[in-house]
């Protein structure tokens, strides 16, 4: 009673621990649904090492234990499961190489409790084969596109057409997957999901595989292709910072805002909903499941617009709409159908790859299979061979010249593709040049180096211009500041005396104008008058000086003063403009022209004194 207690804990124990392993990973804080449900049921793969069994392997394995013979409502009892498990895993770990060997008892372990907690949830200890069959066949490893074949191979007639009521049994099974891991209420079934995904009254293979691997999915099996992306990229790595998490890398996923110009988010922090800055939840993303460099992304484009890369590539490769049928092999050279059900072993002959174990081989079905491959080839052989002998000479020599035409086809395209496979090269050798400038590049061009050269050379006329401005402006304001010493003078002299300022003109007529201090050569003899010395300066200074009658001469200096620094300031504007439009036409051939190098700025060009 011990042991049987203890054996019974035991089992309870191994039964929930896939269960308590998966809620570890805590997966219940992804956000959205679709990758919880995928990432829980990848989980579930991993664990229990199906990753590791090809989607064809298990065809074979079903073959091998007899389940292809069986009706897809029989059931079968959990010993009977346990046998088939131990055959599929024990085979994979044959394959497997000693260093890469799994644990087959815990793996059947784990793989057991979870078809029996997902399809015997009543406790009845039997299930269907067509369940077993969904189940496997869903989760374990290989191409999406041969699961479904395999799966519309189950639900469909002699005649290569879908059952409905079959796709109905087949969705039964399959949203157990879901409901298994806690996620029924979005994947549950519904009795309108066969019509939600197919509208159409006759579903042939292509039409299954266009629906079923269209983007998006059926709603109720989204997350199966969503499965198989997770796998292809999880060691895909990313050189790119998250814009959230600061990450300086990404494994997986990679995420892409169409609003927000650079923002970037792992999968992390996408899935459990993160943003950071004017980024929202609500912004649509773009998912990445690679990384290419802009040198890759260049080429493509070149390749693309030269017509070297097709534009759209159908999602699956379109197969043939009627089912394949197996050869006669009492008359190998006679091509007689003998059934036309497309069953396991018509889909092994097919596609299946040709590394198996001895022990399969020697499978009687295996055998027969080989021997309608041989059948087939025989047959084909025949049929060239007949049609060769019945060809006439002028057949020949067509067929010669137009092998001949063919050749040199290809080798025009071949020529073809090379030159274009040249002109991306240097393409792409041009852009590296271009985004990396350097000083070097300006020399390239002796008309640019001419123009520049002209301009700055106007530039420095300017400049001195406007030096020379400065120090006659700062020449008058000493002449300026003399009078207004001299005008002081007089005026403390009139107070003194009793008088008025302009009341003896001739007085004021006789003061001395400060004389202008500028260099004069060796051998000359500066002879200034006052009328000299204002030369160049406006009419009010002029007049201030020139007239006889008594004025109010600060006023008129004042007045003075005002037009030469109207003067002064037209100046400044015009060496401004000048010099605005010196840039703007440098950085105009920097962007347009190789990215020429702008000339250098002077530091008190637009410093204007003040009075």
């Amino acid at each position: 009673m011990i042991e049987e207690g203890s054996k019974s804990s035991k089992a309870t124990v191994e039964k929930r621990q896939l269960f308590m392993e998966m809620r570890a990973q805590n997966f219940d804080v992804i956000r959205l649904s679709t990758y919880r449900t995928a990432c829980k049921l990848r989980f579930v793969q991993k664990r229990c090492n199906l990753h590791l069994v090809d989607v064809w392997n298990m065809i074979e394995a079903f073959r091998d234990n007899g389940l292809s013979t069986l009706d897809h409502n029989a059931e079968i009892n959990v010993s009977r499961l346990e046998t088939i498990l131990s055959s599929i895993f024990y085979q994979l770990n044959k394959r497997l190489p000693t260093t890469h060997q799994i644990n087959v008892e815990q793996s059947i372990g784990l793989l057991l409790n979870f078809m029996v907690a997902t399809y015997d949830s009543e406790g009845h200890g039997k299930l269907t084969v067509f369940s077993m069959k969904s189940m496997l066949s869903t989760m374990c490893g290989g191409k999406i596109v041969d699961k479904l074949r395999y799966i519309f191979s189950q639900i469909s007639d002699s005649s290569g057409t879908m059952v409905f009521a079959k796709f109905d049994q087949f969705l039964r099974e399959v949203l157990k997957l879901p409901t298994a891991v806690f996620e029924g209420p979005s994947f549950g079934y519904t009795e309108h999901s066969v019509r939600t995904c197919f509208p159409q009254q006759k579903i042939l293979l292509n039409t299954f595989l266009d629906v079923m691997m269209a983007d998006p999915p059926p709603q109720c099996l989204v997350w199966l292709p969503l499965m198989h992306r997770l796998a292809n990229v999880e060691n895909v790595f990313h050189p790119v910072e998250c814009s959230y998490c600061r990450s300086e890398s990404m494994m997986g996923f990679r995420y892409r805002c169409q609003q927000c110009h650079g923002y970037q988010l792992c999968q992390n922090c996408f899935w459990r909903g993160h943003a950071s800055g004017p980024h929202s939840n609500q912004h649509q993303m773009k998912e990445h499941s690679s990384w290419k460099s802009p040198a890759k992304k260049l080429s493509h484009a070149i390749s693309k617009s030269l017509g070297c890369v097709p534009i759209g590539e159908p999602p699956h490769p379109v197969f043939p709409e009627a089912a394949e049928r197996p050869q006669d092999l009492a008359h190998p050279t006679q091509l007689k159908p003998v059934s036309n059900n497309m069953n396991d072993t018509i889909l092994m002959s097919s596609g299946a790859p040709t590394s198996t174990k001895s022990s399969t081989l020697e499978s009687p079905s295996r055998l027969d299979e080989e021997h309608r491959l041989i059948a087939r080839y025989a047959a084909r052989l025949a049929a060239e061979a007949s049609n060769s002998t019945q060809c006439p000479p002028t057949d020949l020599s067509f067929n010669f010249d137009a092998n001949k035409q063919q050749r040199q086809l290809i080798a025009e395209l071949e020529n073809k593709n090379r030159e274009i496979l040249q002109e991306i090269q240097r393409l792409r050798l041009e852009h590296e040049q271009a985004s990396q400038p350097t000083p070097e590049k300006a020399q390239q061009n002796p008309t640019l180096l001419a123009e520049l050269r002209l301009l700055r050379h106007r530039k420095d006329e300017l400049e001195k211009r406007m030096s020379a401005l400065q120090e006659s402006r700062r020449e008058l304001m000493v002449q300026l500041e003399g009078l207004m010493r001299l005008l002081k003078d007089e005026e403390q002299k009139a107070a003194q005396t009793g008088g008025s300022p302009h009341s003896s003109p001739s007085h004021s007529a006789s003061c001395t104008m400060p004389m202008p201090i500028r260099s004069t050569s060796a051998g000359s003899t500066p002879t200034h008058t006052p009328q000299d010395c204002l030369a160049g300066v406006g009419d009010d200074v002029l007049d201030a000086f020139s007239q006889g009658v008594p004025r109010n001469l600060r006023n008129d200096l004042l007045v003075a003063a005002d037009s030469i620094t109207n003067t002064m300031s037209s100046l400044v504007k015009e060496l401004h403009s000048v010099d605005d439009g010196l840039e703007d036409e440098e950085v105009n051939m920097r962007n347009g022209r190789d990215k020429v190098s702008a000339p250098r700025h002077y530091g008190n060009r637009h410093s204007t004194p003040s009075f």
